[in-house]
């Protein structure tokens, strides 16, 4: 695939699984920092780099409007702050269904590359049958994101 240079490069953006699933904070930014502009030239470069679906791990459906404009998949599952181990399996299934499309492109969000976020990402790699140990799944996510995944993150990586 050739990758288009226009638009902006989401902030944190890194390929998980290259060119299947990518993670990155929200995209325009969050809180008082998001801009409707930054949104729409981010979405430029993703849709660029060939993302054609969007699956934020958000409370409500910010953005879903002008996701869908620009003619790119939404869905969203929420993920709160306090999650729980016993509860990671529906939003596994989220990633797997944001991905059964044989031509699907993911980019998953939350605002930032959480604690969280990080141990889904390396939990999502054993879920899926990708890798089988829970050590490698959790150093391929921390070389990928380029940071430790802390204690929050790493419970939520199931065991084998």
């Amino acid at each position: 695939m050739v990758k288009k240079k226009t638009g902006l490069e989401p902030r944190a953006f890194c390929w998980v699984i290259n060119d299947r699933l990518a993670v990155s904070e929200r995209i325009g930014g969050y809180g008082f920092q998001h801009r409707r502009v930054r949104r729409e030239e981010e979405i430029m470069w993703l849709k660029g780099h060939g993302v054609n679906s969007i699956l934020s791990l958000l409370g409500s459906n910010q953005n879903s409007t002008a996701y869908v404009g620009a003619s790119l998949s939404f869905a969203y599952h929420e993920v709160p702050d306090d999650l729980e181990p016993e509860d990671v399996v529906p939003i596994y299934q989220a990633f797997a269904a944001a991905l059964s499309p044989m031509d699907a492109v993911v980019l998953v969000h939350r605002d930032t590359i959480d604690d969280t976020l990080a141990g889904l990402l390396a939990g999502y790699l054993i879920y899926s049958g990708m890798v089988d140990d829970p050590i490698v799944a959790t150093d391929v996510i921390q070389r990928i994101l380029g940071r430790a995944i802390g204690p929050e993150g790493r419970r939520l990586i199931p065991e084998t």
